[in-house]
């Protein structure tokens, strides 16, 4: 596994945010999803969102990409209102999502994946056409600044490991200017070794001065990158700390619910 000191953590926690949720509730029916939720993410900073099955997360990413408006609460982007009505409305002014399921299509290149409803053209008219030379060398350098040697832009994705897919969809991101860019459990398919490049691609991002919010429940991925770690339960957030402040031990027990794995660990003495 990457070790914590393999990536360089800056202190971003003094900029303004680009993106901050204030007091966010969503309700679906009588089911409230999200209970008063506060996130803020700022330039140049990982800030890791961890939560079990069931804390909120989806719901959580789901309202700050625009799929879901919320039911109270107020989201500023860039220290202004917004209001996002659809996920298109949320990339164009930067905010960019990568799912589980990456939206990639197995048999299509990786070039064709990359530009998949952006593809650059030539000529006027009649005569317009993709312009795959233009497509294929940005493909190749954006993949090689990620640290992906590609056998050539034409290669499918489908022949590409979890983690080369996933930068893939992180550089593509990267490359139509995302500010903030939310990653919903990239690491959770991958071995060992998939989740180190992932990782790495994560730090280059951060690098870059991109805000990234990291979506997992895996603590030791989220310490490996974070500087600031949020534990969502039940659709509510119970602290935020930041790197340096919270063991593994803390973060990890803020997940299970504190008391109540206490309270399971005596019955079943002490084995959990």
């Amino acid at each position: 596994m990457t070790d914590d000191s393999t990536f360089h953590h800056g202190d971003a926690t003094s900029a303004a945010p680009i993106v901050e949720m204030k007091n966010i509730e969503k309700h679906f029916g009588n089911i409230i999803a999200l209970a008063g939720v506060s996130f803020d993410v700022r330039p140049g900073e990982c800030h890791c969102l961890l939560g079990d099955n069931g804390a909120g997360k989806s719901t959580f990413i789901k309202t700050m990409s625009g799929v879901h408006k919320p039911t109270k609460g107020e989201i500023l982007f860039e220290g202004k209102p917004m209001s996002f009505s659809t996920p298109r409305d949320a990339m164009e002014a930067g905010i960019a999502t990568v799912f589980q399921d990456l939206a990639m299509i197995p048999l299509m290149s990786v070039t064709r994946n990359f530009f998949m409803g952006r593809e650059p053209t030539k000529g006027k008219g009649l005569l317009k056409r993709f312009d795959i030379d233009y497509a294929n060398e940005v493909t190749m350098t954006e993949m090689r600044k990620m640290g992906i040697n590609l056998r050539g832009p034409d290669q499918a994705v489908g022949t590409l490991s979890g983690g080369e897919r996933q930068t893939v969809a992180i550089a593509r991101a990267v490359h139509f200017g995302a500010k903030v860019l939310i990653l919903d459990e990239p690491t959770s398919a991958l071995g060992v070794r998939q989740t180190s490049n992932v990782l790495a691609t994560i730090d280059k991002v951060r690098n870059q001065g991109i805000g990234v919010v990291f979506i997992s429940h895996n603590v030791r991925h989220a310490l490996a990158v974070g500087d600031r770690f949020t534990v969502l339960n039940r659709g509510q957030t119970l602290g935020t700390a930041k790197r340096g402040d919270i063991s593994p031990e803390e973060l990890q027990d803020l997940m299970a619910g504190g008391q109540e794995m206490a309270a399971l660990e005596g019955s079943l003495g002490g084995t959990v």
